[in-house]
């Protein structure tokens, strides 16, 4: 009985690692970057209020109330965006739940990255230190993005794997007779 048991365990582990819900993790993708979108316009409409265009560094005002904000943010977002994931990737436990919102959060963190980087250059942004330009004011208002930035990734990073995990959890407590009913409606 373990071997059989032991056995189901490594098939499922091998299902998931060689077909993995690709549909399910860009739908948590696209949710994360719906709703961090959303709300991202948002918290930067409430905070830019806080900015003073006469000085000469007029967004020192706002980068505490946007760094929280952005951890909140990202936080709830990846959240949500792991629930979809695991909820349409029909993880069956915890383990399946947990691999697609990690898949889904480096998705949406390559993303974003590649968007960000895109964006840069099309507004005429220097591409690195190769252009020659060097500004105290902008590497200080890019120093204020690195520990928000990074407590925002980590704590995203676990609210996928949560959301998603919870997710598997809520779809394996499901009965069999509860999945047929929902097929047959």
């Amino acid at each position: 009985m373990a071997d059989y048991v032991f056995e189901e365990r490594r098939q499922n582990y091998t299902n998931l690692i060689t077909h993995p819900n690709w549909g399910a993790i860009w739908a948590g993708t696209f949710t994360f970057f719906a709703i961090w979108s959303i709300f991202g316009v948002l918290g930067l409409a409430i905070f830019a209020s806080a900015a003073n265009p006469s000085t000469a560094h007029p967004v020192s005002g706002m980068s505490v109330g946007m760094g929280i904000w952005s951890v909140i943010l990202t936080i709830i977002a990846m959240f949500v965006a792991g629930r979809v994931t695991g909820g349409l990737a029909g993880a069956g436990n915890w383990r399946d739940g947990v691999a697609h919102g990690m898949i889904m959060f480096g998705l949406a963190v390559v993303a974003t990255l590649i968007l960000v980087a895109e964006g840069s250059m099309a507004l005429g942004a220097p591409a690195g230190a190769a252009s020659g330009v060097h500004s105290s004011y902008l590497f200080s208002v890019l120093t204020d993005i690195g520990w928000p930035g990074f407590f925002a990734l980590l704590l995203g990073w676990l609210a996928a794997m949560g959301g998603a995990s919870s997710a598997a959890r809520t779809a394996a407590s499901v009965t069999p007779a509860q999945q047929q009913a929902r097929r047959a409606a």
